[in-house]
């Protein structure tokens, strides 16, 4: 893999990652007469839940779905220069232009917020990352094929630990949304990197798990849980290396994880052979999503990697992949019990679904 780090006209980093195998020279100067990017965000303490929110108002005025005429990810054009100065690229990564969390956030803030002490207030440093999987602006991961779906690998990869040694830093966290219906705002396909400043709440309540049934039991409970789903009746597909299972609670209507067979704590420890066969049982996974329906379900990707530093050695590397669609044209909101209360009611049986997605026909 190629890497070549170029600066936009605003002063923030973009990274070409490039197939070693075909070399490109990336020297394009992004001529566009841009603001500064100054960012406002923060970090609020919820003393109640014990779980940082973050602040980042500025947000608002982010891009929208914009016509495919006007996408900021695909290759500039003569007369239409977009975030991206070449004419072509494979994978692109690019400082956000609306960041949720940026190096350069204020770091002169109160130590508590107005009319709360208990309410601490930090400011909101970290790093956030658009990944543009390709220049071509109607595929998706699912049909990257699997030389670039492993590039894109190896540099979730390389991200990964480049932006943990970030000091701050205390969580990396790669993920995709896919479709409309999940809220994303550019339809390109691309997918995020969030170098957060804390651990946030799902690892945490995990490791906490993690930790309580060693004590209780001296077991490691991500290799009995893998164990047991891997022998299981929610098995989606499998190989060597990778594991993609329907898990037994799941929350959401549609939702597979994928565990590697060997433990290691984040993408950057995963060898050459569990990269690649990682990319054939996703892209067999994502294929199943696809057309399970009429339409492709929208969905999350979302990497479950360990923390900076802190529990390394008790983690376990694993992807969770879910959506939202739960039937044709219906949609699984999270109302009062799931939004107000944190309380999942599943639509679908765990079972039904890993059989539904075994039997779907791949083209």
């Amino acid at each position: 893999m190629i890497r070549t780090s170029r600066r936009l006209a605003d002063g923030r980093e973009i990274l070409y990652f490039d197939d070693d195998r075909h070399p490109v020279p990336r020297d394009a100067v992004d001529g566009r007469d841009l603001p500064a990017v100054v960012p406002r965000s923060q970090l609020r303490f919820d003393p109640l839940l014990a779980e940082w929110v973050v602040v980042a108002a500025h947000r608002q005025t982010r891009t929208h779905l914009p016509p495919a005429d006007r996408c900021p990810l695909c290759p500039s054009r003569p007369g239409r220069p977009t975030e991206v100065p070449e004419s072509d690229y494979q994978v692109v990564v690019l400082e956000n232009r609306f960041p949720s969390l940026a190096t350069g956030a204020a770091r002169e803030v109160a130590p508590a917020v107005e009319g709360n002490p208990l309410a601490e207030l930090r400011p909101g440093i970290g790093r956030c990352e658009v990944v543009s999987f390709t220049s071509e602006h109607d595929r998706d991961f699912a049909g990257l094929g699997a030389d670039r779906a492993r590039l894109v690998v190896d540099v979730w990869a390389e991200r990964t630990a480049e932006l943990a040694a970030l000091p701050g830093v205390a969580q990396v966290f790669c993920f995709e949304n896919h479709g409309e219906e999940i809220g994303v705002t550019l339809a390109h396909p691309h997918g995020q990197i969030y170098a957060y400043p804390f651990v946030p709440p799902r690892v945490e309540r995990i490791m906490a798990s993690v930790r309580r049934h060693r004590d209780a039991t001296g077991g490691d409970l991500f290799g009995e849980v893998l164990a047991a789903e891997r022998a299981g009746p929610r098995v989606v597909a499998a190989n060597e290396h990778w594991t993609a299972f329907v898990p037994a609670a799941a929350r959401w209507p549609y939702e597979v994880q994928l565990f590697p067979a060997r433990k290691v704590p984040d993408l950057p420890a995963l060898t050459g052979a569990e990269r690649d066969a990682f990319v054939a049982v996703y892209l067999d996974v994502l294929g199943r999503f696809a057309h399970r329906f009429d339409t492709p379900m929208p969905y999350i990707a979302s990497w479950n990697q360990a923390p900076a530093a802190g529990g390394r050695d008790d983690w376990w590397l694993h992807l969770q992949l879910f959506s939202l669609r739960r039937a044709p044209g219906k949609l699984k909101y999270l109302a009062g019990s799931e939004s107000g209360m944190g309380a999942f009611i599943t639509d679908t049986d765990p079972e039904d679904v890993a059989e539904q997605l075994r039997a779907v026909v791949l083209p």
